[in-house]
């Protein structure tokens, strides 16, 4: 029974995480031949103020990267 943690930062739409659920899931089927029916994808949304990358937010590093 495999398990997929895909963590984002940021929010994806309804339709954007079925895609990702149904791509992860598809993936393991290929590669491991693993069942799509056993397979669990859960999708966590974090908000960009609570990623770092080198001792900032992503909020700062987008904001500084838009100009």
């Amino acid at each position: 029974m495999p398990y997929v943690n895909v963590k984002i930062a940021g929010t994806a739409t309804t339709e954007e995480k079925r895609q990702i659920m149904a791509g992860m899931t598809e993936v393991l089927h290929k590669v491991l031949n693993k069942k799509p029916e056993s397979t669990y994808v859960v999708i966590e949304e974090h908000s960009p103020d609570n990623w770092g990358v080198g001792g900032e937010s992503l909020t700062v590093r987008r904001s500084r990267a838009q100009g």
